[in-house]
């Protein structure tokens, strides 16, 4: 039976109006989790009275809005000092009314062209910076770009302008690597495999670090780090194909990332790789982003998920792990892709597992295509057992934190991880 994954079964304005409002839900950049929440579980099916359970569960955390300085608003206007009060969480809401008034007056589309596509010196840094924070501003720009809401993408531009630029090196080193090589580009997870292979970049990041990828990579490999990320290009004729790699290679990645006889967990950064990766499917799709800058955020977006394996000590895909896999709800109606979606739409999260089940399913979706391509190491049944550890790893968690791992390759990542049960091993 097919799945419905998709975003406009009805009146999304409807949706907005009746379960959030931007001036009350989201007062702050870090507030944004119920909008992802509301609209992933609504493209999901749920009812209304889930979608009202679902908002109250999480209405807790919302804080009113920060005031508004009229005068920074004013300076945002001025291309010279549009960059004095980046990197600042304090003038997020200031970016955000700046955002919402070039919106007003342009639509979205362009203000998202002027930007973060244009290909200045300004637009390139705030590509960067939506790519921070482990994704979070492009993965809010997806839901402001998928639901076709442009109070949503303001948001995201004004989180984006509120988080650092130190990804930059990565970003446009690369680039300018992959642009000046004459080899064909190599699959993602042949990549992945040479990263883990390789003992200096596999080992660069440490336990200790503060940020694994800006303390650990770009400190100790960067170099290598760069030279294994340029090796995957995207031709603009190769879109869809190198779209539906990069969302199956970041499955593989996170849903093998398992520590047998440990039970079965989800990386929590690698997890934002999967959630962010629906979104390049929207991306692709529209026809205001040029076949380049389609091409340009997709490059990126893979890059950076191959510097976040990296980040968490390379811990190789297993496999066996998904293919043997035994559901907790076997052979029962939960077990299904419609018993696991109606599971995760009544899961009492912050949205991150609903984000999870939808993502994957999205990407054996757009995989099957290419089912049996050496690129693709998911695929058939394997995608069913990684919708049931999904929803299975979170089931019963006392909390958010205990719900995830945090850095699965490392030992200690697991050690507070109780052991499978015995017919799991």
């Amino acid at each position: 039976m097919a799945i419905c994954i998709c975003s406009h079964k009805q009146n999304v304005e409807d949706l907005k109006a009746t379960y959030m409002s931007t001036e009350t839900a989201f007062g702050s950049m870090y507030d944004h989790h119920i909008a992802h929440h509301l609209l992933t579980i609504y493209a999901l099916g749920a009812s209304p009275e889930v979608l009202q359970d679902q908002y109250d569960r999480n209405a807790s955390y919302q804080r009113a809005p920060q005031p508004v300085d009229n005068s920074v608003v004013e300076d945002l206007h001025d291309p010279s000092k549009f960059n004095k009060y980046l990197k600042n969480e304090r003038y997020y809401h200031d970016y955000l009314v700046f955002f919402q008034k070039e919106i007003d007056e342009k639509g979205y589309e362009e203000v998202i062209n002027e930007y973060v596509l244009k290909g200045d010196e300004r637009a390139d840094d705030m590509l960067v910076r939506m790519y921070g924070g482990f994704l979070h501003p492009i993965i809010h720009l997806g839901f402001g770009v998928e639901f076709k809401q442009p109070a949503i993408v303001a948001e995201a531009l004004a989180q984006a302008a509120a988080h650092d630029n130190w990804l930059a090196p990565l970003f446009t080193e690369t680039e300018k690597k992959a642009k000046a090589s004459n080899l064909p580009s190599k699959s993602l997870v042949e990549i992945l495999d040479s990263i883990r292979a390789d003992k200096k970049l596999s080992s660069a990041a440490h336990w200790e670090d503060d940020n694994k990828i800006r303390d650990g990579i770009l400190v100790r490999a960067k170099d290598e780090m760069i030279e294994y990320a340029s090796q995957w290009t995207v031709k603009p004729e190769e879109l869809e194909e190198k779209t539906a790699e990069m969302h199956n290679a970041a499955v593989y990645f996170t849903g093998g990332a398992q520590h047998p006889p440990k039970r079965v967990k989800f990386d929590f950064y690698y997890m934002h790789c999967v959630n962010c990766s629906i979104f390049f499917s929207a991306f692709r799709k529209q026809p205001w982003i040029s076949p380049a800058n389609k091409v340009r955020l997709l490059e990126w977006k893979s890059r950076l998920d191959l510097t976040m394996y990296v980040s968490r000590h390379c811990p190789p895909p297993l496999l066996d792990d998904i293919i043997h896999y035994q559901p907790r709800e076997a052979g029962q109606p939960g077990s299904t892709w419609e018993g696991i979606i109606e599971r995760v739409l009544n899961h009492p999260d912050d949205g991150h597992a609903s984000k999870l089940v939808r993502a994957i399913a999205h990407a054996e979706q757009i995989s099957k295509p290419f089912d049996g391509s050496e690129k693709f190491r998911i695929n058939g049944p394997m995608w069913l057992q990684l919708g049931n550890m999904a929803i299975d790893s979170v089931a019963g968690s006392e909390n958010e934190s205990s719900s995830w791992v945090r850095s699965a390759g490392f030992d200690q990542a697991w050690e507070k991880v109780e052991d499978r049960p015995r017919a799991q091993l």
